[in-house]
């Protein structure tokens, strides 16, 4: 394998990436980060990091390089940042918030003792990481309206736990051993790209191909659950900003609250209806699913996020239904 430059071209912002290594690349946000950081940075600079049986396919393989980087193998991780001239790690490895409660010590190893890994190898040659967090990293406890940058954190949910002990490593291996790491608190993602993959907020992914298909949408969170949601393009810009921001000007590091859009299910089946009449859609109400979206904040506060960095989503609710609408039939045919 070829390694690369220490130098890279002029896109390159001065608190930039140079060369970046995705781990868990083939995963629902990985994909798509990967393909966009390829884009503003040149496809050999971005690796897409992936484990056996999730080998990276189509455009994510053939455009740019790809190593075996699972999370729980140290050494695996350090090979890669070696060879690669690596000075900047997306970590995206994790179980989602319904699979990580069915298998709880998959979602630790995985969550937390492979960050740790991530962590050592960037402490030791000097990597910056980016880990993200989650509004599941909020509890019942936590204030759910305009939830605060800093609040109480007592979740209840193995996914949860995770997210918060990701947030404290981070910040003790950048104030303990000043390690570059920054994250911010990702609400639900809706993409027209990656299929969902066992989040609580996935029926806000899976309305828009029911609608598309014209198939009548059975609900898994009653009427009135409110939850922040974003765009995937934001998702993947609010990484990327963080990351290229001026390290003097963040007070907060681990994790940022991010904000765009706060709905429940009636709204955006509402949104949905404005452009597809005939679509129909029921309650069915999963009650492990309807227990976590309980827990998590209505909406949070992210004026840290706006103030410190820039933050500064591009899509309502309207214009990325429409998007979504747009890119889903021209998908699925329809």
């Amino acid at each position: 394998m070829r390694a690369f430059k220490k130098r890279n071209s002029i896109n390159i912002s001065l608190f930039g990436m140079k060369n970046i290594l995705v781990i868990g690349a083939t995963g629902q946000i990985g994909s798509e980060l990967t393909m966009e950081l390829r884009k503003r940075y040149g496809n050999e600079h971005v690796v897409a990091g992936y484990i056996k049986g999730a080998e990276p396919k189509g455009e994510l393989k053939e455009t740019g390089p790809s190593v075996l980087a699972d999370v729980t193998d140290f050494d695996a991780i350090e090979t890669a940042v070696k060879t690669y001239n690596i000075d900047t790690i997306y970590n995206l490895a994790a179980l989602l918030s319904v699979v990580a409660e069915s298998k709880p010590r998959l979602a630790w190893k995985i969550g937390i003792d492979g960050l740790w890994n991530v962590l050592e190898v960037a402490r030791m040659h000097g990597c910056a990481v980016f880990t993200p967090s989650s509004i599941g990293s909020f509890g019942e406890n936590t204030p759910h309206v305009m939830t605060p940058q800093d609040t109480i954190q007592r979740p209840r949910t193995m996914y949860g736990v995770s997210k918060v002990t990701t947030e404290l490593l981070s910040d003790y291996y950048h104030t303990k051993y000043g390690v570059d790491t920054r994250a911010v608190r990702f609400p639900g993602i809706i993409s027209n790209v990656t299929p969902p993959g066992g989040g609580t907020t996935d029926y806000a992914v899976d309305i828009y191909y029911a609608a598309v298909r014209g198939e009548k949408f059975v609900c898994p969170l009653k009427e009135g659950t409110l939850m922040d949601m974003m765009y995937m393009p934001d998702a993947l810009n609010a990484a990327i900003t963080l990351m290229e921001a001026d390290p003097a000007g963040l007070k907060h590091r681990n994790a940022f609250n991010i904000a765009s859009m706060s709905f429940a299910p009636e709204t955006i089946y509402a949104a949905i209806k404005k452009y597809v009449p005939d679509f129909e859609m029921v309650y069915e109400v999963d009650p492990l699913k309807q227990s976590i979206a309980d827990s998590w904040p209505d909406c949070m506060d992210d004026s840290c996020a706006r103030e410190e960095w820039g933050w500064k989503p591009q899509y309502d609710l309207d214009s990325m239904t429409v998007d979504m609408l747009e890119k889903l039939r021209a998908k699925l045919n329809k």
